[in-house]
């Protein structure tokens, strides 16, 4: 019976991809913005203004789509997401925006999740009459 117990706990432990995607889309979607607390560096340059009302919506499900909102030109407004690698700390997200195709390094703290990723001059498109290329930090709080 202690055998069959302790197996049963075993089962129970969560996987580095479960505990990754939780912290990215909670158990079904997670709402994560700039508004209210949450803020936008390219390249050490505070531009929260230009995102200031973005958000983006991910599913843990077993399509991982996501869909955002007010993204400057960076981001499409839907597609799928996945991991980068075996790590768990990087993810892809699939689309036409210079952001899409990027490896995005994330971190997840209590209510704050933080995005790191780089957009190389190649791949940035013009916006206007201004590049989007630049290393990106958005640290977006829980909607």
């Amino acid at each position: 019976m202690l055998a069959r117990r302790k197996e049963k706990h075993q089962t129970q432990k969560k996987t580095p991809e479960q505990l990754a995607t939780e912290a990215l889309a909670g158990t079904g979607t997670a709402q994560w913005t700039v508004a209210g607390g949450g803020s936008v560096t390219r390249d050490g340059q505070n531009v929260t203004s230009t995102y200031a009302a973005f958000e983006v919506i991910l599913n843990s499900g077993t399509t991982k789509a996501y869909s955002t909102k007010n993204g400057g030109g960076l981001f499409d407004d839907n597609g799928t997401w996945s991991f980068a690698g075996t790590n768990f700390d990087k993810f892809i997200l699939t689309g036409v925006k210079p952001a899409a195709t990027r490896e995005i390094s994330f971190t997840q703290t209590g209510t704050t999740l933080r995005f790191d990723f780089r957009i190389p001059v190649p791949g940035a498109r013009m916006d206007g009459t201004s590049s989007l290329s630049g290393n990106y930090t958005f640290t977006l709080v829980k909607k």
